[in-house]
């Protein structure tokens, strides 16, 4: 598991990040869907403005019109779009830019097109609800992995990323409230232990 991507996500202060971009995360990011983790375009912009090259801003967005995400990933300068929805080939493709990563996110158990097949770079396999921290059943004897790239979501915590790695053979990793110390508020220490987690 040492080169398992991690994503360190509904990141919303100074402190969240740094030390998140400190402990080895791949990526971090911040939620502009509605819910506990919400960020406004400037805040992300400050936020991001900190992150070193080397780690991937992402943009988490939810039912919202292509021209919002488009305003909201320019204004805040984030390289990385995510999409939680319905959204078909034209939106990706609408969104496609150089340098922009495009991450198509899906419910696990959903009938969906392989890792690519709307112009998206990686595939995230969440929970029904994401966000909500519940995990899904992915160690169910039927699950069959995506072939390629693809992140693991969904009620993942530092006691259970190694097992749920193991189980699915996921290229990476993406925890939001495994790592809280209530629901939208980011612990230091859970952040940092996740990480040594996953690096394991």
């Amino acid at each position: 598991m040492a080169d398992l991507f991690v994503k360190i996500c509904g990141l919303r202060t100074e402190r969240d990040v740094d030390v998140a971009v400190a402990a080895g995360a791949d990526a971090v990011g911040f939620v502009f869907a509605a819910g506990p983790r919400t960020v406004d375009a400037p805040t992300a912009h400050r936020l991001a403005a900190r992150v070193p090259d080397r780690v991937l801003t992402v943009g988490v967005f939810r039912g919202q019109s292509v021209e919002q995400v488009r305003e909201l990933t320019e204004r805040s300068g984030i390289r990385a779009i995510q999409l939680h929805g319905d959204e078909g080939p034209d939106y990706y493709e609408t969104l496609r830019a150089p340098g922009r990563t495009l991450i198509r996110a899906v419910a696990a158990g959903e009938k969906t097109p392989g890792i690519g097949a709307f112009g998206e770079d990686l595939l995230l396999l969440d929970a029904p609800d994401p966000g909500s921290g519940k995990a899904w059943n992915w160690g169910a004897p039927d699950f069959t992995a995506p072939a390629g790239r693809w992140l693991l979501a969904g009620g993942l915590r530092p006691d259970t990323v190694r097992a749920a790695v193991a189980a699915t053979g996921a290229w990476g990793v993406d925890v939001s409230s495994g790592v809280e110390s209530e629901r939208g508020v980011k612990s230091p220490e859970l952040i940092r232990a996740f990480l040594a987690a996953a690096r394991t």
